[in-house]
């Protein structure tokens, strides 16, 4: 039996919370935070990011990846 009682806590957007965290395509420590190992952008359901900042996370993260900061996909080995 599944237990369907147990609640899960909502999760708080980090972006809305702290205002001092600026969403950056040049800032690739942040970025990778939102980027799976095999370089595919992680949805807003999991990053716990909220619509607008998920947005946002995900025009920084294609246009790092246009200069090369982030790749567009892993290579494997």
């Amino acid at each position: 039996m599944k237990e369907d009682n147990k609640r899960r806590r909502k999760k708080i957007c980090r972006f809305c919370a702290d205002s001092e965290i600026v969403i950056d395509y040049k800032n690739q420590q942040l970025l990778e935070n939102y980027v799976t190992e095999r370089a595919k952008i992680v949805p807003g359901r999991v990053s716990g990011a909220c619509s607008f900042h998920q947005r946002e996370l995900t025009r920084a993260i294609k246009r790092a990846r246009q200069i090369a900061i982030l790749p567009y996909a892993l290579t494997e080995m």
